[in-house]
């Protein structure tokens, strides 16, 4: 490093941003990974259904409330309920998109660890759609639960046998629930403002909204989560940058890459 490029004392190391055409296309794929691999689970309606009825017989056991004290919330009147419909069709995809770009253009080096932790989880996740096919709630006559997005709108999925966009036997994990937790736990990691912790309300929204629409069971919550803290131990973030002004002082550190636990043995 050179007298022209060697930061002045005090001035934060940033690291370099990965190139954005590499970012983008590794996005997309991950995309198209996301959404074949839902569809290679489609149509294992049986199976689906005969997990959906062990999985709610589970959560009754395990003594966890039932959905439908979430659901009678929302049902209080339309306008709440079409909320929580329209908060689950719209604020996923576009939620975690604007976090990925944010981290980008603000914090590279979280934005590397970020898009590795989200990428992990999102391929366990498709193995465990894959393996363990399950029908929502709102399909499970058992639950006694209404799909709130059918009723009263808006819906993004159609008919099970008809939609080809979506596998809706994967609910478990919940994705909505597991990104949703990544984005405000990459927030609180990467700023210090003392109200970072409010992040954690999009994750608590988001669980009160899968569930009060009866689109997933407390069950896909907590294996989403149980996921993301194993992708969290796994892969590491990043080290803020330590700067010195003075003489005498701590030296630069530039923040370090994202490691992955064990990969150096």
């Amino acid at each position: 490093m050179n007298a022209r490029t060697e930061p002045a004392p005090g001035e934060p190391v940033t690291p370099a941003r990965p190139p954005v055409v590499r970012e983008l296309l590794l996005v997309a794929g991950l995309f198209v990974v996301y959404k074949l691999g839902r569809q290679l689970a489609a149509g294992h309606t049986g199976e689906a259904f005969r997990n959906a009825h062990d999985v709610w017989h589970l959560e009754r056991l395990l003594r966890l409330p039932e959905e439908g004290s979430v659901q009678s919330l929302l049902l209080h009147g339309d306008t709440l309920v079409r909320i929580a419909n329209t908060y689950y069709a719209t604020v996923h995809f576009p939620a975690t998109l604007a976090f990925l770009i944010w981290l980008y253009l603000r914090r590279p080096a979280h934005y590397v660890w970020a898009r590795r932790v989200l990428a992990a989880v999102t391929a366990a996740a498709l193995v465990l759609h894959l393996a363990l096919p399950l029908a929502p709630p709102r399909m499970l006559a058992a639950t006694g639960l209404t799909d709130t997005a059918r009723v009263f709108g808006p819906s993004v999925y159609g008919p099970p046998r008809t939609d080809h966009l979506s596998n809706q036997f994967a609910a478990m994990p919940s994705l909505h629930f597991g990104w949703a937790l990544m984005v405000a736990i990459g927030l609180i990691v990467a700023t210090r403002s003392r109200w970072r912790g409010l992040w954690l309300l999009h994750p608590a929204l988001t669980l009160l909204v899968i569930v009060g629409t009866a689109n997933h069971y407390w069950l896909d919550a907590i294996a989403a989560a149980v996921l993301l803290g194993l992708a969290l131990a796994l892969i590491r973030p990043p080290r803020p940058a330590v700067t010195s002004a003075a003489p005498g002082a701590r030296t630069v550190v530039p923040a370090e890459e994202p490691v992955l636990v064990g990969a150096a043995r």
